[in-house]
């Protein structure tokens, strides 16, 4: 791990035990498998949500863009980097609210959420339908599979042939992004895990 990101993760302990996985070019910190925190390029960002939006944007935190070759996602984390390096009283207040938001939207996902595999991203009706003669029947078993298990199931039932951006779109679904903007780091260890 970059060196001027190992600050923040010391001081993130205090909210809980967290996970850390490569996104949007920089690092994720996820609680209960939800993000709430983007180190990137040496700058802190945080998930809104609610009203917490525009507390973030009245103390001048702005929106993380996210840029990719040719396309720009601009996503709900804020940078409150200016925060963290003043040790903002109300700092730890905003992270604790982020993560709420984040565990929150997290569950009502799969509460509400998409019903059907088609409505998850990267996901279409063809999709769907290549899951479900895979076995996969719902939202709730492709989650608990996760995108490595899922592709080897449609490998088993349509031949080894099958091309990888599948795996890329499942990775996305599970992860709530659009495929094109997982990292590189990601599509690694997935290609390492299904041993392509």
């Amino acid at each position: 791990m970059d060196m001027a990101k190992q600050p923040f993760c010391d001081y993130a302990v205090k909210f809980g035990k967290y996970q850390i996985r490569s996104m949007f070019g920089g690092l994720g910190l996820f609680q209960e498998q939800a993000m709430y925190a983007l180190l990137a390029d040496d700058i802190v960002f945080i998930r809104g949500g609610g009203s917490l939006d525009d507390r973030l944007k009245k103390l001048g935190c702005e929106k993380y863009r996210h840029v990719k070759k040719q396309t720009t996602a601009t996503v709900n984390y804020y940078d409150i980097t200016h925060l963290y390096e003043s040790q903002d009283g109300r700092l730890d207040e905003l992270i604790r609210a982020s993560i709420e938001y984040a565990i929150e939207d997290r569950k009502t996902q799969y509460t509400t959420g998409p019903l059907r595999l088609r409505d998850l991203p990267n996901m279409q009706l063809t999709l769907e339908r290549m899951l479900k003669k895979a076995g996969i029947e719902d939202v709730a078993m492709f989650m608990d599979l996760g995108a490595e298990r899922v592709f080897k199931k449609v490998q088993e039932k349509y031949g080894n042939n099958v091309d990888i951006r599948l795996l890329w779109r499942f990775a996305g679904a599970v992860d709530g992004v659009h495929w094109r903007l997982l990292q590189e780091s990601r599509k690694e260890a997935l290609r390492k895990a299904c041993n392509l």
